[in-house]
């Protein structure tokens, strides 16, 4: 069922555990997430990232509204990482009502101006705003930020930051990064938790691909309600593309397809199972899916007809 991620996060939130939010770029990666979750009965997240919205169009959006709308479980469907105004825009009158507005690239006062006018935009249409104070190393998707070039929260900053703009989610950088780690990950908790002190809005932390176990929990013990996964689902599904073409020679191109899923939903469960989120579905509700679905399904509902949630 589509859900709100405002719910999502802040029922995550009350009962200590954490929403993974998976980046899909095609309609495998769509199947492997919902399977995932309904074989789980756990509550997930359809995430798309900018160059994935660029690729699939409104058709791949209209994709994750639907599988999510079908799903046995709680669904929601977000725009990550956007630093573009027309794309927020474009997936807000395409039925997406969660999106991230990511000033993190843009000094400190631009990010703030930023965030202020996306999240007043998104409140119109009834969406949800998560955004990122500090910057977060790595690459993802073709985008690099050099480790010099990251910055971590500062807890402070980020309550004026959330007071200023009035956002619903906020990712934190705390040594967490994009793609793998080249090196055990070593997470300032200790700066976490001044953050959680002081902020009652859901954390988010970004970077889960590689995270382990220890360090996921005590994350989420101090305040983490979502994960970003995004490296290793990928890695299972080109890493299954690579040994089937180099090995068995499929002649059916669906059993292939399949096959892709399959690899994907394993690290999609086992990384449900971190989270803590595996038969947590029930206690979910979804607050505006018959709305949503009474006004004509997603691109025909007006920022008039809803509320934020």
């Amino acid at each position: 069922m589509l859900s709100s991620t405002q719910e999502l996060l802040e029922t995550a939130q009350r009962h200590k555990y954490a929403i993974g939010a998976f980046n899909i770029y095609n309609l495998e990666g769509v199947q492997a997430v919902i399977r995932a979750a309904e074989a789980a009965d756990s509550p997930a997240m359809l995430q798309l990232h900018p160059s994935a919205l660029h690729y699939g169009g409104l058709p791949l959006v209209a994709l994750c509204l639907e599988a999510a709308a079908q799903s046995r479980v709680p669904f929601s469907v977000h725009l990550d990482h956007s630093t573009s105004a027309p794309d927020i825009q474009a997936a807000l009158e395409a039925g997406i009502r969660s999106i991230m507005a990511d000033g993190s690239p843009l000094a400190y006062d631009q990010n703030l101006a930023f965030t202020q006018r996306m999240t007043t935009l998104a409140h119109q249409w009834g969406a949800v705003v998560e955004a990122e104070i500090g910057r977060i190393s790595g690459t993802e998707d073709g985008l690099t930020v050099a480790e010099k070039e990251a910055k971590m929260t500062d807890p402070d900053q980020a309550v004026a930051f959330v007071e200023a703009t009035g956002v619903d989610a906020l990712a934190v950088t705390i040594g967490n990064v994009h793609g793998e780690y080249q090196s055990p990950p070593r997470l300032d908790f200790d700066r976490l938790a001044r953050i959680r002190e002081r902020l009652a809005i859901p954390l988010v932390l970004h970077g889960a691909s590689g995270l382990p176990e220890q360090d996921i929990s005590t994350a989420i013990q101090l305040g983490v309600c979502k994960f970003n996964v995004n490296t290793e689902v990928r890695q299972a599904y080109l890493g299954f593309l690579r040994a089937s073409l180099c090995g068995q020679a499929y002649q059916d191109l669906l059993e292939a397809m399949g096959g892709a899923v399959a690899a994907m939903e394993q690290v999609i469960q086992e990384k449900l199972t971190l989270f803590g989120s595996v038969g947590k579905a029930y206690l979910h509700h979804s607050p505006y899916a018959d709305m949503l679905a009474g006004a004509g399904r997603y691109g025909k509902v007006l920022p008039t007809e809803l509320t934020r949630l």
